[in-house]
């Protein structure tokens, strides 16, 4: 099992719900400024973003590395693949990563990143993307957790330290014999400058919304046009 579908797995547990409806608004109501008929998600995750747009008329495709997340979305009927964003074909009006997808690369991986998302934009295509501020990653992700529901234990450990959170997930499992499946897992995350984005050949910086979606200005919205 990979880190990401350990995530997967684990991610009903972290009480993220409401952020995660904030966040679809907060994007539905940017992309309203736009004329969207089409739309690739990266980092798609279940879906919910997709069937929100899908209910606006707008044809949606996501894609995600995990496995997990992707059959789920299928399930659904939703257009979804286990692919990276270089291997999609075709161009979109809008493409979006929502919820710290950013985040989860290293400068030299988010380079090659951005430059895949930009061969999937034309000249009037939007890219719409939001990343941890540093006060995001210091004050609000760093800490522990735990929670539990009926057969399941989740324990959360997260330490931010050189621009890096190291956040470790221990997931129990209950099986049906009593004994429980122990899963674990390091996911790390990155802190990157605006100045960074700013600076990239393919894409350009059109716009920087800096909000609060757990506590103050935790989290930043960025807004692309194609150069």
């Amino acid at each position: 099992m990979t880190n990401l579908d350990l995530y997967a797995k684990a991610e009903h547990l972290l009480g993220i719900e409401e952020a995660t409806e904030a966040l679809y608004d907060l994007y539905r109501s940017e992309l309203d400024d736009y004329k969207v008929k089409t739309l690739l998600d990266v980092g798609c995750g279940r879906g919910g973003f997709m069937r929100r747009m899908e209910s606006d008329g707008v044809k949606c495709k996501g894609v995600d590395l995990s496995s997990l997340m992707v059959q789920e979305c299928r399930d659904q009927g939703l257009d979804a693949e286990c692919i990276d964003v270089k291997d999609v074909a075709g161009t979109y009006d809008a493409v979006v990563s929502i919820f710290d997808v950013l985040n989860f690369m290293n400068t030299q991986e988010l380079e090659v990143f951005l430059d895949a998302i930009a061969d999937k934009m034309d000249e009037n295509s939007i890219f719409i993307a939001d990343i941890n501020t540093l006060y995001g990653f210091q004050d609000v992700a760093e800490g522990t957790m735990s929670n539990d529901a009926d057969d399941e234990f989740l324990s959360v450990d997260a330490v931010f330290e050189d621009n890096e959170l190291h956040t470790k997930f221990t997931l129990f499992e209950k099986n049906d014999d009593g004994c429980y499946t122990k899963y674990q897992d390091t996911i790390v995350q990155y802190f990157h400058k605006i100045e960074f984005f700013k600076k990239h050949k393919k894409l350009k910086l059109i716009d920087k919304q800096t909000f609060s979606l757990y506590d103050v200005e935790d989290k930043t919205l960025l807004i692309f046009k194609k150069r």
